[in-house]
């Protein structure tokens, strides 16, 4: 996994839980049931937009409010490849790296250079996301160690693979 590339969703601040899979659908177990319900807290029209490789891009302190795993599955489930946020919820962030969503952290992230429908290249092992307007921003770099659960699908799918080569 070197780069990620994708169509850009714009998101504001604080993007709850609730918002990216609103609490009244947990009863739904198939993902493409759940897929028809994500961010639709925040932007109802989103399910009908995304497509598969799709890459969200919000402001400060992205999946803030309950610890649930609901939300990231419901990104995976949805063909959200990745999320560039200014900051992230830690339970959130770490959730996100558990299931195998690619979660960027990039603090100076300029939103008002980026626009929905823009394209993006996520560069993970330089650490460098580059518009297609010409805008680009820089993190730090994932160690090999979470590429390789992002390669895997999450950790559960790595630990298979590891104890399957036994």
């Amino acid at each position: 996994m070197d780069a990620i590339k994708g169509v850009v969703h714009i998101f504001g601040n604080n993007i709850d839980t609730d918002q990216i899979y609103p609490g009244r659908y947990l009863e739904l177990t198939e993902p493409q049931d759940i897929a028809k319900h994500a961010m639709e807290g925040a932007d109802e029209a989103f399910p009908s937009k995304v497509k598969p490789g799709d890459i969200i891009v919000a402001g400060k302190n992205f999946g803030c409010g309950s610890s649930r795993e609901h939300a990231v599955i419901t990104l995976l489930a949805a063909g959200v490849k990745a999320v560039i946020a200014k900051s992230f919820a830690r339970i959130f962030y770490r959730n996100a790296i558990n299931r195998g969503l690619c979660v960027v952290e990039i603090p100076d992230l300029d939103l008002s250079k980026i626009q929905d429908g823009l394209s993006v290249s996520v560069d993970v092992r330089e650490g460098r996301a580059a518009f297609s307007n010409g805008y680009e921003a820089r993190f730090v770099p994932f160690s090999d160690h979470i590429l390789e659960i992002f390669e895997a699908g999450g950790v559960i799918p790595l630990y298979k693979s590891k104890t399957e080569e036994r």
